[in-house]
């Protein structure tokens, strides 16, 4: 008879796992509600139970109770109000969440001025597009009031420039899509904020500007989709244009100095 061979040692190494990320209750119960608003299960104006009554039902503590519903208010899904009629009311998220969103990313990721101006010769074309198809005479009137006060010679540089993102959001907003209103307004204040003013707008830019919008509107009121997305598109692509060449030679003169 052949010997039985001993089996082979098998060579024991210790397990390794990996961390896990478990997620915080109050996450977890800000996850469940915002996909029952947004499911339609808690209509707009509807009223959340009592924080007293949430923390029975979930058997969590009032502190990640609160939380969850401060989540949720920062998400633009509800309305907190306080005192005795007061709780958390459900409401539809709107553009200005948009614009919020749009906003952290942009200030979060400190994307450049270029950066900004590419997007938007990307997207306000498309707004001018759209604003033809669909405004109302109310729009007409808001882009109209915002031309009054660009080309009112005046009228101060803080007047012309809060006017001109009053103009090209009403053009978003004649658009009537809240996405993309979302997005200008973050986008326009973003643009304002990152340039230097002083140093870009005169009077021939003022001029420049007023003459390019009565063009945009014209065409908007008219209802002619082509020209007012051609015309949008020239303007916003000259803007961007000079916008980058002050931008350039400002950097230029600091290194001199």
């Amino acid at each position: 008879m052949s010997e039985i061979e001993p089996p082979t040692a098998v060579a024991r190494h210790p397990v390794q796992l990996q961390p896990m990320q478990v997620p915080k209750a109050s996450d977890v119960l800000a996850n469940d509600l915002r996909e029952r608003i947004l499911r339609g299960e808690f209509p707009p104006g509807t009223a959340l139970p009592p924080e007293r009554e949430l923390v029975n039902q979930t058997r969590m503590g009032r502190t990640t109770v609160r939380e969850a519903l401060r989540i949720l208010e920062v998400q633009g899904l509800v309305s907190i109000k306080t005192g005795r009629a007061g709780g958390a009311f459900v409401q539809q998220p709107d553009g200005d969440a948009v614009a919020s969103s749009v906003s952290l990313l942009i200030r979060g990721q400190q994307l450049r001025l270029t950066d900004l101006l590419e997007t938007r010769e990307t997207i306000e074309p498309a707004c001018a597009r759209l604003a033809a198809k669909y405004r109302t005479d109310e729009d007409l009137e808001a882009l109209e009031a915002a031309n009054s006060v660009i080309g009112d010679p005046d009228s101060t540089l803080d007047d012309f420039l809060r006017a001109n993102v009053d103009w090209h959001l009403a053009v978003a907003r004649a658009g009537h899509n809240e996405l993309l209103t979302g997005f200008m307004t973050a986008l326009s204040k973003a643009i304002y904020a990152s340039t230097d003013n002083t140093a870009f707008v005169d009077d021939e830019v003022r001029k420049t500007t007023y003459i390019a919008h009565k063009s945009i509107t014209a065409a908007i009121r008219a209802k002619d989709a082509a020209a007012a997305m051609r015309r949008m598109s020239k303007h916003v692509h000259s803007y961007a244009e000079a916008v980058v060449q002050v931008e350039e030679r400002t950097e230029i003169d600091l290194a001199k100095d």
